[in-house]
C-alpha cells in the first residue's frame, strides 16, 4: 500500500482507493431518460420505461407539499416521528417497527450493508431489480442468482435451495463468536422486470424453507397493483422479513424520494444506527402523510393500470406479440428473443418513446412498457406498431 500511495502522490494525484473501490467496474444500475436525451439532443415524446405513475400524485398530497414549500429552509425532522407513527397506525404495528428512507434502494443499501458488507451472500433471481446487485458489489458482498422458471416468475424453490447452499457455506467457514455476515435474500413481489405476482401461501413456503439466519428483503414497490387483497397485506411475524414500499409508484411521488420498511423491532433499531439522519426532506415526509390518508386515490390510480394493462395484452394479441401477465404497471411483451427485443427497443427509443427492456434471460427476449395514460398507451400502440418494421431486417426474420 505504502508503494502505491508513493507513486500516486509522485504523479501528483490523490492517494488510491481502497481495494473494494479500485476493483469496482464504472456502474450505473439504470440509464435515466435525461441521459438519453443528452446524448440524442431530442426529447422523449412519452416516458414509459421507468415504471413511475402517470397519474400524478394525489391532490391532497400535492396541496400539502406546495404548503411545506414555505418550510424549505428548516431540515425535516431527523426521526421522520409523525411519519412513522402515520405509518405503524396504518398498518396497525408499533412505531419501532417501521423505519422510513430515501426510496427503498436507500433501505436495500442499510440491509445489505448490516447483514453482509465485507464477506457476506446474498441471492436475489438473476436479472432481477439491478439496485441490489448495485448495493451487493459496493458492499463486497458475493451474489448468488437464480434463473426464473421458464413461465418467467421467480423460483422461490430454487431460491430456497440457492439460500441454504450459501448458509451451509457460512456456516462451514464461520469463525469467531458466529456473528459473522448472515445470508441476505432479494425477492420483489410483484417482481421487477417480469410483473409477475407469487400468492401468499408461496411466499410463505418460501420463508419456510428458508434457513433462520437469512435476512429477507421483501421489496413490495408494486404491491398497490397485486391482485388480491389478502395477499396485500404485510407478512409480519417474521423477524427475518423486512417488508419495503414507496410512495414512488401508485401514489405518483418517485422524485420525492421516500419509502419505508417494516420489521422486526430489533432489526429496525440496527437500521436506524446506520441510516442517513436527513436523507428525507421536510416536504417529502409532509406529502408522504398526506398521499398516505388518500387511499382512495390509490385505489382510483391502481384501477387506471388495471385498465391500462388489459389494453396492452389487448395490443399484444393485435399485434402477435405475447404478453407475460403482470400485477404491476407495466406489461412485458414478448419479442422472441434478446435480439429482435433490443432491435425493436432501439426503434422505439428513436421514435421519441422511452422504454427498457430486462436485461438477462429468459426475459431478456421482451421489452416492458409502463402503463401510461389512454392518450400516451395509444401513442405506444402506433409507434409499436410501427418499430415491428425493423425485425424484417435481422437475420431469419423476413
Amino acid at each position: 500500500m505504502r508503494a502505491a500511495v508513493q507513486e500516486w502522490n509522485a504523479a501528483g494525484g490523490p492517494p488510491p482507493f481502497v481495494s473494494l473501490v479500485a476493483g469496482l467496474d464504472a456502474a450505473n444500475p439504470f440509464v435515466g431518460p435525461e441521459a438519453l436525451e443528452r446524448t440524442t439532443g431530442a426529447r422523449f415524446r412519452v416516458r414509459v420505461g421507468a415504471n413511475e405513475s402517470a397519474f400524478g400524485m394525489s391532490p391532497r398530497a400535492r396541496a400539502v407539499a406546495a404548503g411545506a414549500l414555505d418550510r424549505l429552509s428548516w431540515y425535516g425532522d431527523p426521526e421522520n416521528h409523525d411519519l412513522r407513527a402515520d405509518l405503524a397506525a396504518y398498518h396497525g404495528v408499533d412505531g419501532g417497527q417501521v423505519l422510513v428512507g430515501a426510496g427503498i434502494d436507500d433501505l436495500l443499501a442499510l440491509l445489505v450493508r448490516a447483514f453482509a458488507a465485507g464477506g457476506g451472500r446474498a441471492v436475489m433471481p438473476h436479472g432481477s431489480y439491478a439496485t441490489f446487485a448495485y448495493h451487493a458489489a459496493t458492499f463486497g458482498v458475493a451474489l448468488d442468482t437464480v434463473p426464473y422458471r421458464a413461465d418467467d416468475h421467480v423460483d422461490l424453490a430454487a431460491m430456497a435451495a440457492q439460500a441454504r447452499a450459501s448458509e451451509t457455506t457460512r456456516r462451514r467457514n464461520l469463525s469467531g463468536d458466529g456473528n459473522g455476515g448472515a445470508t441476505v435474500v432479494y425477492l420483489a413481489n410483484p417482481d421487477n422486470p417480469s410483473g409477475t405476482w407469487q400468492p401468499e401461501a408461496a411466499v410463505r413456503r418460501f420463508l419456510a424453507e428458508l434457513p433462520d439466519h437469512c435476512i429477507v428483503a421483501l421489496d413490495e414497490a408494486y404491491i398497490d397493483y397485486a391482485p388480491t387483497a389478502p395477499a396485500r397485506e404485510l407478512l409480519t411475524g417474521d423477524a427475518r422479513v423486512v417488508t419495503m414500499r414507496t410512495f414512488s409508484k401508485a401514489h405518483g411521488m418517485a422524485g420525492a424520494r421516500v419509502a419505508y420498511a417494516v420489521g422486526d423491532a430489533r432489526v429496525c433499531a440496527g437500521l436506524d444506527r446506520l441510516r442517513l439522519q436527513f436523507g428525507v426532506s421536510r416536504v417529502a415526509q409532509e406529502a408522504a402523510r398526506a398521499a398516505l390518508a388518500d387511499q382512495a386515490f390509490v385505489a382510483d390510480v391502481a384501477r387506471r393500470v388495471a385498465a391500462g394493462r388489459d389494453a396492452y395484452h389487448e395490443v399484444g394479441r393485435a399485434l402477435g406479440l405475447p404478453t407475460v401477465p403482470s400485477a404491476t404497471n407495466f406489461v412485458c411483451f414478448d419479442l422472441g428473443s434478446r435480439a429482435r427485443a433490443e432491435a425493436v427497443m432501439a426503434a422505439l427509443l428513436g421514435r421519441g418513446v422511452f422504454v427498457r427492456k430486462p436485461p438477462a434471460p429468459p426475459l431478456d427476449r421482451c421489452i416492458r412498457l409502463g402503463v401510461g395514460t389512454e392518450a400516451e398507451r395509444d401513442i405506444v400502440a402506433a409507434e409499436l406498431r410501427r418499430a415491428l418494421d425493423v425485425l424484417t431486417e435481422l437475420p431469419g426474420d423476413g
